[in-house]
């Protein structure tokens, strides 16, 4: 199933004012927002190494 393309309104002067997108563009779209500022909020976040990642996993009993 082809994905369409997005779709502009514009005025009368031919200016883009809008657009229409899939709701699977658009929800791709609001993903990757809600990525992007939780990268922001975690950037001063101090690593850990793999090696404490799976540690913490196995005392969770999650791995």
């Amino acid at each position: 199933m082809a994905v369409p393309k997005e779709q502009y309104v514009v005025d009368s002067t031919g200016r883009k004012k809008a657009v229409v997108l899939s709701l699977n563009r658009y929800e791709q779209l609001i993903s990757d927002l809600h990525d992007l500022a939780v990268v922001a909020e975690r950037r001063e976040e101090t690593s850990i190494s793999l090696e404490e990642v799976k540690q913490r996993l196995v005392r969770d009993g999650l791995l």
